[in-house]
């Protein structure tokens, strides 16, 4: 067999814009891996490229999707420690080996073609082994976007230590696997469905301290309630842009910081390095990451998945097994 199925947005307008085409399976040079794809993990950023309203470069006709699970078919002469049939999932840049992605060229499904598809090409460097476990094809898929960025926010930069609290906002994929990540490294959790609940949840369960960390996905428009929740010390990270300031109402961030002495962080995903350690922890301790519902390859069921992903209906993960 040497064509496959591949997805491309003929128009960044809506998910309609997504139309298939039949394409040579990639050749791979001597440093990277043929994978084909298993499982294709949805994320907002997704639905955003498809509608034309993500705030970052994307490339035209790209192959939309950043995070997938698969199996390797081939391997170049020099990319070390892998064989064919290793199950891999690709990191969201795979040029970002370690500390901070530290620009938007590279990411896949934006400005690099992505992989809804049915076999990708990309560096060895770029692609982790996954371990043994019990998890789902589309549960390791979950872990690219979602996962990483759930693990950079208490991990990445002052570690998250047992009996600390953490608090996430919503019930949305990196909500709710952070809630099983801090679950496992001992922590205390809270979610709240509205801003408004933060800080009176925030106070009742830490009598009146604080939570540590929180995961932030409101952005401007809710970023003064996660400050007024905040331990002194803690750590907000600021991985979404769901709830957007007007220009004239935007919170004093400055003032706000330096009144509890935090840290606000941007979570840009994370690196290769961080989704190795994430595959490592989630494998050792077999945590079954939380996938809501999966659709199928063909085009009806791929958009039928956007829009569903859309629709914010979902809690947990949306995913696409590609056949």
């Amino acid at each position: 067999m040497t064509q496959q199925t591949v997805y491309r947005l003929t128009k960044a307008n809506s998910s309609q814009g997504l139309q298939t085409f039949q394409e040579p399976i990639p050749e791979i040079d001597k440093h990277e891996l043929l994978i084909r794809i298993s499982s294709v993990a949805l994320n907002y950023r997704d639905v955003a490229i498809a509608n034309g309203k993500y705030p970052f470069p994307v490339k035209e006709n790209v192959v939309p999707c950043s995070d997938a699970m698969g199996e390797v078919a081939k391997v170049g002469s020099c990319a070390q420690g892998f064989e064919v049939g290793d199950k891999v999932v690709v990191a969201f840049d795979p040029t970002a080996l370690y500390g901070t992605i530290d620009n938007w060229v590279n990411a896949l499904g934006g400005p690099k073609d992505g992989v809804l598809a049915g076999y990708v090409n990309v560096s060895y460097q770029g692609a982790v082994k996954l371990p043994e476990s019990s998890l789902s094809n589309a549960q390791w898929a979950s872990l690219v976007c979602t996962g990483v960025t759930a693990w950079n926010a208490p991990f990445g930069n002052v570690p998250l230590k047992p009996g600390q609290t953490v608090l996430f906002q919503g019930t949305g994929g990196v909500s709710i696997t952070g809630l099983v990540l801090a679950h496992a490294a001992g922590a205390k959790r809270i979610v709240t469905s509205s801003s408004d609940d933060k800080l009176e949840l925030a106070n009742k369960i830490t009598n009146g301290r604080g939570v540590d960390f929180i995961l932030e996905n409101g952005g401007s428009g809710t970023i003064k309630q996660s400050i007024d929740a905040i331990a002194f010390g803690g750590v907000i990270s600021v991985i979404g842009f769901l709830s957007q300031a007007s220009q004239n109402e935007m919170p004093d961030m400055a003032g706000l910081a330096l009144s509890k002495g935090c840290v606000v962080r941007g979570i840009i995903i994370g690196s290769r390095q961080q989704l190795g350690e994430l595959v490592r922890f989630v494998g050792a301790k077999d945590l079954q990451m939380p996938v809501e519902k999966t659709f199928g390859f063909d085009r009806e069921e791929v958009i039928n998945a956007l829009e569903y992903m859309s629709s914010g209906q979902h809690i947990g993960k949306v995913c696409i097994t590609v056949t």
